[in-house]
């Protein structure tokens, strides 16, 4: 399977070669009528100062390699592979790197009368608006993410206007019905540490991730580190490791013909049955049942 942070390598290569500052650039996927989509990969880190920006549309962006701070109006949060970032439209917004380089993103972009129009026709009621800054690595979204990292991956296979509509649609649920995960903030030391852990998992998710491990290499107690990842992330670290695993091995399945065999052992399980039964809980169907559902959508 090409491997979706190559890309973030590839770029960050050429800036220490060429000794060019940081900077982020989009590559245009798809645009239509009052939606847009790109990959945007970007090649700042920590000796780049950030600096405010705005909205001019609604945004939703998967986060598919690196890490990033992101500060808006609805409050700040560090977001990991498999994170959702939320900007409204008019809002002022900063993404810094302050604890380490690049990132990757397939970043959607709505006119406010689309994204409208869409909370309508779901049921959703009040102000079309995104009131929290992003959304950790979670269940609900698990399928949405392996679909937009295997689009990513072959985006000449996808019907972006399908996937566009989707996005925005399943993104203001989340984001409505979903308590802000990223409402305490742990001290800049501690985010760092826990940034650093996720960047290890991140480098090889298949590796056996104990806690104890995680907290040690971290220099944080056990108990103490636990509470601060899911501060930072959202989600804890078995949960982080376990969505990190099973995003990855459906990015996998969706893109080519592999042995469901080969997929579990790749992603660090046992046995196949072991995985089944983990994607199922994760993804709410089989792995077959996953895949024949995306091709049929195709």
């Amino acid at each position: 399977m090409p491997e979706i942070a190559a890309i973030v390598r590839s770029a960050l290569a050429e800036r220490r070669a060429t000794g060019a500052p940081g900077r982020t650039t989009p590559h245009t996927f798809a645009v239509g009528n009052e939606w847009s989509v790109a990959d945007v990969v970007c090649t700042c880190g920590p000796g780049d100062r950030p600096f405010e920006e705005q909205h001019a549309e609604h945004a939703v962006a998967l986060v598919v390699a690196g890490t990033f701070q992101h500060r808006t109006r609805a409050g700040s949060c560090s977001l990991t592979p498999g994170a959702f970032m939320f900007g409204n439209a008019g809002d002022a917004f900063e993404c810094s790197h302050d604890h380490g380089h690049g990132d990757r993103c397939v970043s959607f972009w709505f006119d406010p009368g689309l994204l409208e129009e869409v909370a309508g026709d779901a049921g959703l009621s009040g102000p079309v608006r995104f009131p929290q800054p992003g959304l950790p690595p979670h269940r609900e979204t698990a399928d949405l993410a392996a679909r937009i990292s295997a689009a990513a991956l072959a985006p000449g296979a996808v019907c972006w206007e399908e996937l566009a509509l989707v996005v925005a649609a399943r993104s203001l649920a989340s984001a409505h019905h979903t308590v802000n995960p990223f409402a305490r903030v742990p001290s800049p030391a501690d985010q760092a540490r826990v940034l650093d852990a996720v960047h290890h998992i991140g480098d090889a998710p298949a590796d056996r991730w104990p806690l104890v491990r995680l907290a040690r290499e971290a220099g944080l107690s056990t108990f103490h580190f636990l509470r601060t990842f899911e501060s930072v992330t959202g989600v804890t670290p078995h949960q982080y490791v376990r969505r990190t695993r099973l995003r990855r091995a459906a990015t996998q399945l969706l893109l080519g013909q592999t042995r469901i065999i080969d997929v579990a052992l790749d992603a660090g399980f046992d046995e196949a049955s072991s995985f089944t039964r983990a994607f199922r809980l994760e993804f709410g169907c089989a792995p077959r049942t996953f895949t024949a559902a995306y091709r049929h959508q195709q």
